[in-house]
């Protein structure tokens, strides 16, 4: 595993539960912790549960069973193709890359790789969005004609909130927009299906923050907000929009979507509710997607007792460990990687041009 910090532990976490609440998933040994600060490193390994560590990826990904790549987005692209080419299965957190052209050379190694290749869009995995799944797959939407998606945050509102890589395009490649906007576009393409074109602008605030290391200030060169209009190539219309400055908004990540013959609503902040609207109704009924039936609550508590945030990551780490074991598939891939990129891609073709763009 390389990184230790937000998603190495909870990648970590759901690897310590797998085997008290998904028995029949394979067994894990945590073997090897990547990064390149040696004290920190040694801080972290017995907390996450690794046996030793490393400071150089070129000497690992080859000769582990599984590499997952949790690092800032520049680190994603050189490490994830060199342990594909070496056969070694790969689970590297979103956004892909960067970059549109590195994300394309991640998808090209995969495409050639014999070995599982994963992105972790976790909110796939929370079970109301698999419900809402079965829901429009099954028609109990109708023809499916809107799509809305945000995804509100508010921890760089301070102009004093200082620099890090999430602000520097040269290694995060953009802002609001990747970091929160790929989420929302993972779901409509799951959802809904793929975006054909684009009207999008980006925006940012604050122009400079104070340098990570206290010494003077560093230029902001990503997006701080984004919103889009878009086209699905079904026909079906839809608005994206994400912040890292909305005033009062915590981790809001809202969908909306509407057919012909119903709709339905999800918060992140309510991420075991799926607010559904049938025809006949008088409004939204609001469905607890905590029965024993519902996808992935056969693992874990009576009806009624609530998930969080940190489960999605056990439901996605077995699907993905099935599947490099041969026992399922595994979705989103590299090849959903890399159309959600292409999509943002657009985004930023689009909000520089200032015209509608063809994602792609």
């Amino acid at each position: 595993m390389l990184g230790y910090g937000f998603m190495g532990k909870a990648h970590a976490n759901a690897l310590a539960r797998l085997p008290m609440f998904v028995p029949d998933a394979p067994a894990v040994e945590r073997e090897v912790l990547i990064g390149r600060d040696e004290a920190a490193l040694a801080e972290a390994v017995d907390r996450l549960g690794f046996t030793r560590t490393a400071t150089d990826w070129r000497e690992e990904v080859a000769d582990v069973d599984v590499f997952y790549n949790l690092g800032p987005n520049h680190v994603h692209p050189e490490p994830t193709i060199a342990a594909l080419e070496a056969g070694t299965p790969v689970l590297c957190e979103k956004p892909m890359a960067p970059t549109l052209a590195a994300a394309e050379r991640m998808a090209a190694a995969a495409s050639e790789a014999d070995a599982t290749a994963a992105v972790g869009f976790n909110y796939r995995y929370v079970p109301a969005i698999q419900y809402a799944k079965r829901l429009i797959d099954a028609g109990e939407l109708g023809e499916i004609r809107q799509f809305r998606g945000r995804y509100l945050q508010d921890w760089l509102v301070d102009p004093e909130a200082p620099a890090s890589w999430r602000t520097d395009a040269d290694r995060a490649g953009s802002g609001a927009l990747g970091d929160l906007g790929a989420h929302t576009i993972d779901l409509a393409r799951f959802l809904v299906g793929e975006i054909e074109r684009v009207s999008g602008q980006t925006t940012t605030f604050v122009d400079e923050r104070p340098a990570a290391d206290g010494e003077g200030t560093d230029p902001v060169t990503v997006d701080d907000a984004y919103s889009a209009q878009v086209r699905f190539t079904n026909g079906a219309a839809g608005t994206l929009e994400a912040s890292r400055v909305a005033v009062g908004r915590k981790n809001d990540h809202t969908i909306e979507i509407e057919g012909t013959e119903g709709a339905i609503r999800f918060s992140l902040e309510r991420l075991n509710e799926l607010e559904l609207y049938r025809p006949g109704n008088r409004g939204f009924e609001t469905v607890l997607v905590t029965e024993e039936d519902d996808p992935y609550l056969e693992h874990w508590w009576p009806p009624g007792h609530v998930l969080g945030w940190e489960h999605t990551f056990v439901h996605e780490n077995h699907t993905f460990l099935s599947a490099i074991e041969g026992e399922s598939t595994y979705a989103p891939d590299f090849a959903d990687g890399l159309a959600v990129q292409r999509a943002f891609d657009a985004v930023q073709r689009s909000a520089a041009a200032g015209e509608e763009v063809t994602v792609g």
